[in-house]
């Protein structure tokens, strides 16, 4: 079947099977490498992509549902002179990734957070996070360039 669809602010059409998820559609129709395929059971979180504005894990959708849809993934979010966003500096500046296996998944996530809650607590972060996996950072700095990302410092850990 052929699905057509905006992918990072440009019509795409391609031919698919019925059972084609969206990650591959994007990886392996459309080139589009930086959506990682993690766990194929919708637990990591590296295949975040945005569809029409909500955040879905692209592991668990069919190419043919995002027929006429707007999907933007990790390539769409930077400016096209190749300017970070504000998230993707952040996660930068804060060393918010190691490997980067999970850093596309990561700033997708943690850009729709801030599209719907534009200064979010650190425990509102944390909570968002929650179907992302990292296996590198332990969350601290990926957590702080959220929060530097939102205008807002870490709170300082109490002295012990």
């Amino acid at each position: 079947m052929r699905v057509t669809m905006d992918v990072n602010g440009r019509s795409v059409s391609g031919e698919v099977e019925g059972r084609t998820l969206l990650v591959d559609f994007l990886r392996e129709g459309l080139h589009l490498t930086g959506t990682h395929v993690g766990c194929d059971t919708s637990q990591c979180g590296a295949c975040t992509v945005h569809v029409d504005g909500l955040l879905v894990k692209a592991c668990t959708m069919f190419a043919a549902e995002a027929e006429g849809a707007a999907v933007t993934t990790i390539e769409g979010i930077a400016a096209p002179d190749g300017t970070l966003s504000v998230v993707q500096q952040a996660f930068q500046d804060h060393h918010g990734l190691q490997c980067g296996f999970c850093t596309p998944g990561m700033v997708m996530a943690a850009t729709a957070l801030l599209k719907d809650n534009p200064k979010p607590s650190e425990a509102e972060i944390r909570h968002h996070l929650d179907g992302n996996i990292c296996r590198c950072t332990g969350y601290h700095n990926i957590v702080k360039a959220i929060m530097a990302a939102s205008g807002q410092e870490m709170p300082a850990l109490a002295a012990e």
